[in-house]
């Protein structure tokens, strides 16, 4: 039986051209963190972006000495982002959240609750206990059906939900994995979790309430990208 989990979270935030909701959704996270957390860090990850991205982090820095920034100027992608930001973690407890509003703070504190006893919980929309108030358009779904079913025929994850872009993890069970990690685009999600699944990690999906960003960053490129992504983990990636 794993210990209660301490609420001490190193919490990565991977952020590409963000400049019109970065500051909103740090000063969400840091209220929330600082009310709820008996310790926590933010590390923001500004990547490749050509905005002010960069500097909404720092001057939030500035002001919050729990928040540190990691700018990456060159392209790594979200999960090269999220990858660098674990490495500068420190806090038993790291996860990682997209910066939007889909995921809300206290959405994001039940997935943290849900790690108790497992080595990882995710957020999931996929459960029967999931709220969607906001639907995505009936693409977006059609994909995330099909992506899915290709996932769990492809390595056997059995989890519904891979992609949702808030995550939490003990960060022992993630030191084992991530010198292990090759892909670092949008199908970096299910290769950490086949690679945390092959190391016996136990992990747990948790319903959350979650609202479509109409702003989202996925376009059809990135969906072909996925998929060969995919294919590319399981057949070359062993």
């Amino acid at each position: 039986m794993k210990p209660k989990p301490k609420r001490e979270l190193s919490l990565v935030i991977p952020a590409y051209n963000e400049e019109k909701r970065l500051a909103g959704v740090l000063q969400s996270y840091h209220d929330y963190l600082s009310k709820n957390f008996s310790a926590f860090e933010l590390i923001v990850v500004p990547n490749n972006c050509s905005d002010s991205t960069p500097k909404i982090a720092l001057d939030f820095a500035k002001k919050h000495r729990n928040t540190k920034v990691i700018n990456i100027p060159h392209y790594v992608g979200k999960g090269g982002a999220v990858i660098r930001g674990f490495k500068a973690a420190n806090l038993p407890f790291v996860g990682f959240t997209d910066a939007d509003t889909s995921v809300t703070p206290k959405e994001f504190g039940k997935i943290f609750s849900g790690i108790e006893g497992y080595d990882c919980a995710i957020g999931s929309r996929a459960l029967p206990e999931s709220v969607i108030p906001v639907k995505q358009p009936m693409s977006r779904i059609f994909f995330g059906l099909g992506f899915r079913l290709l996932v769990n025929i492809l390595f056997g994850l059995g989890i519904k939900d891979t992609q949702c872009g808030a995550k939490v993890f003990r960060a022992g069970a993630l030191k084992k994995v991530i010198s292990e990690l090759k892909l670092s685009r949008w199908e970096f999600d299910v290769e950490l979790l086949w690679k945390l699944k092959r190391n016996g990690a136990g992990i747990k999906e948790v319903p959350i309430a979650w609202v479509d960003d109409k702003n989202s960053k996925l376009n059809f490129r990135d969906v072909l990208d996925m998929f060969f992504g995919i294919l590319k983990l399981r057949f070359l990636y062993k």
